[in-house]
């Protein structure tokens, strides 16, 4: 395998995050929205070295090198590279969220710490210390001879050093020294709010007040110093399931969310102002080795709750909320079952209102006529009414059946709750096929009409999760077109009759055809080109490290085949290279809101096919998950697909360039600044105004 023939996966990724930062350090974006981004970098982060990173060193740790699944490069090699990548990145963040901090002070905002508490201020913050922090803190007392306690995954504790004094009233030597943890906690608001003080407002971290009360809560100590620095652990994340036949598939699932929770240690973060001797301390009680991840950091850690900075009332300090548009010709306030009925209709949300799927399960759930409901759920809203959708529908008598995925990564707990909760209300539930994920989002509904049932779904690119509905932009096809629906049918039998290999004409479905369907559609082009005729491809998706997919993408350009690829996050592609893959371009783009569609598009000599799908060119999209990717057959959903890829497509504001030197250039043109998630909107709000659509 050629290194220089594709990406490494997990370096792309770092590339990608980076690009998140970079949205931090950003002017043109709002003030307050900077910081949010900084605290999506950090989240982001953790779940990389909870899943990515623990993945590469359990590579190391069976002594294999991992070069055919490591994109050539060596295993060792690359933790190594991934950990520098990442102190380099930690130490710009660093320095970006000062410059944030310097930004909020000259619009009145100042981030406080315990050494600039005033005077007038100090009774609040005693009172609100006492209220709702200290009942709340667990802290535990360490020595040489106690046990060290599990540290959670991920959450942030203040590592306490006291230099004790003894009866005399002198600092002893060495053995004088008193160890403690303070696991900060994760129900209190990271950010507290002072009193206004006029024009002012001033906010201290949760871990500020901490340290400004030291001495309260460790007042039963005499000592001559006391100081607090941040440390935190990230443990592997992967879920081990044991094979034992008693237990059900949630008890299993249950069982490895917990195992999580006592699972190796992947990254250790301090503060790099730490004492020498309190750092030696707590690696030896951990066991961690300077080889492993071992990261300085600075003052404050899980910065990942920057993502909930409060608004201040800072409308300003924001980017401007849209008001989600409705989808021509299809009202909220008739059946939608009647306009589905007569024609296709497309949801992008968060362009569009997401209330059409809502609405869509609530109407089945009343509808008399209404017989079944079959839906995939992956991720839910944590008050979703999707599910209370199922819930009503069921208490109404009809056959509901969920398929809802218990390994969804990180929602696995939330799930298996929700599991509980449809099983309760007589929902009838399904736990997948055996060794895949089901990633589909799919939704199937069968209705008494004349003599007969007739079938209404939907197909989306996204989840069905009205939180994630308004940063996420996803597509949704409303359809009743029956060949689809019948297959839709099909891939809701296959997840209870999981060895009949059913055969679609129309539905791409992993893990039997995704691969091989987007294989034959790009030899089309290849043969198209080859012949003179009119041939390209255009790809909107999350990710593409699927090297199988990259060579034929690379044959394609060499063949003279025009690439478009838009790839939001991880792509081991390399464009651009004369003699591998001139013809292909990439861009990614990263704004406002979180790009998550999957479209691709086929020129077909002039005849454009067009699809959506759940899958992105992954292996595991591919080979290991049911996903389902779905033809437009409608002329003018198919334009207005087409058209949103161009208009993405034309980003010169957001779009980042992909190169040989991952550098993640911003792409600038001649044209005028044309940013794509607003121009989008803006092309949802001239279709309302070309007049209605008639029946």
């Amino acid at each position: 395998m050629n290194k220089n023939q594709y990406i490494n996966r997990e370096i792309s990724w770092l590339r990608f995050n980076e690009r998140v930062l970079q949205e931090s350090a950003d002017k043109r974006v709002p003030l307050i929205e900077r910081l949010r981004f900084l605290g999506i970098f950090s989240n982001n982060l953790d779940e990389f070295f909870k899943v990515r990173y623990a993945t590469v060193k359990r590579i190391v740790q069976a002594g294999k090198s991992g070069k055919s699944v490591l994109g050539g490069e060596k295993a060792k090699d690359l933790l190594e590279e991934i950990t520098n990548i990442v102190i380099r990145q930690q130490k710009e963040s660093l320095v970006i969220l000062q410059e944030i901090e310097e930004e909020l002070e000259k619009e009145n905002i100042f981030l406080i710490d315990e050494t600039e508490i005033q005077e007038h201020q100090e009774e609040f913050l005693r009172s609100y210390f006492v209220q709702k922090v200290s009942p709340a803190l667990m802290t535990i007392i360490l020595d040489e001879h106690t046990e060290f306690p599990t540290l959670k995954d991920t959450a942030a504790y203040l590592a306490v050093r006291m230099v004790l004094i003894d009866e005399a009233g002198s600092p002893s030597g060495q053995e004088a020294r008193r160890y403690a943890l303070i696991e900060i906690p994760r129900e209190i608001n990271r950010f507290i709010e002072l009193p206004r003080e006029g024009q002012r407002n001033y906010i201290i971290l949760l871990d500020d007040l901490i340290r400004y009360c030291l001495r309260s809560i460790f007042n039963m100590f005499s000592y001559s110093s006391i100081s607090a620095h941040m440390i935190k652990i990230t443990r592997d994340a992967e879920l081990d399931i044991d094979n034992d036949l008693s237990k059900s598939f949630i008890e299993k699932i249950s069982s490895s969310v917990e195992n999580r929770k006592i699972s190796d240690p992947v990254r250790f973060v301090y503060d790099s102002s730490i004492e020498p001797d309190t750092l030696k301390f707590l690696q030896d009680k951990m066991n961690i080795q300077d080889t492993d991840s071992v990261i300085p950091g600075g003052r404050y850690h899980n910065r990942r709750d920057y993502m909930g900075f409060p608004s201040l009332g800072r409308a300003d300090l924001m980017y401007k909320k849209i008001t989600p548009l409705p989808v021509k010709g299809l009202s909220l306030e008739g059946s939608l079952f009647e306009r589905i009925g007569r024609k296709d209709y497309l949801q992008y949300a968060p362009y569009h209102s997401f209330m059409y799927v809502i609405k869509f399960l609530r109407e089945a759930a009343l509808d008399p006529k209404v017989r079944t409901i079959n839906i995939t759920l992956y991720r839910l809203a944590n008050n979703s009414q999707v599910a209370a959708s199922l819930i009503n529908a069921a208490k109404n008598g009809k056959q509901v059946t969920v398929q809802i995925e218990l390994q969804a990564r990180f929602d696995e707990q939330a799930n298996i709750q929700y599991a509980e909760q449809l099983q309760e209300e007589g929902v009838r539930l399904i736990f997948g096929v055996r060794g895949l994920k089901v990633h589909s989002k799919i939704c199937l509904i069968e209705r008494e009409e004349g003599e007969g049932l007739r079938r209404y779904g939907f197909i989306s690119t996204g989840n069905f999760n009205e939180d994630t509905a308004r940063i996420y932009t996803d597509y949704t096809l409303f359809t009743a077109h029956e060949a689809i629906l019948k297959e839709l049918n099909k891939v809701f039998g296959f997840f209870e009759t999981t060895y009949k290999i059913n055969k679609y004409k129309h539905l791409i479905v992993s893990p039997h055809y995704t691969r091989s369907r987007f294989k034959k559609l790009i030899y089309r082009e290849i043969k198209n080109a080859k012949e003179g005729k009119e041939a390209y491809i255009q790809i909107k998706m999350n990710s593409l490290t699927s090297y199988d997919m990259v060579d034929l993408l690379y044959q394609a350009s060499n063949a003279g085949v025009r690439i478009q690829l838009i790839i939001r996050g991880i792509c081991c592609l390399v464009p651009g290279v004369p003699g591998m893959s001139e013809n292909i371009e990439a861009i990614s783009i990263v704004d406002k809101f979180l790009e998550h569609p999957r479209i691709f598009i086929f020129g077909n000599d002039g005849d454009p096919r067009v699809f959506i799908s759940s899958a992105d060119w992954m292996t595991r999209n591919l080979d290991y998950r049911v996903e389902v990717g779905c033809p437009i057959y409608d002329p003018q959903i198919r334009q207005e697909l087409i058209d949103t890829f161009d208009i993405s497509w034309k980003d010169n504001v957001k779009a980042r360039v992909f190169n040989v030197e991952q550098d993640n250039e911003y792409r600038r043109n001649d044209a005028p600044a044309f940013r794509s998630q607003f121009e989008m909107y803006d092309y949802y709000v001239r279709k309302l105004k070309q007049g209605s659509e008639g029946p």
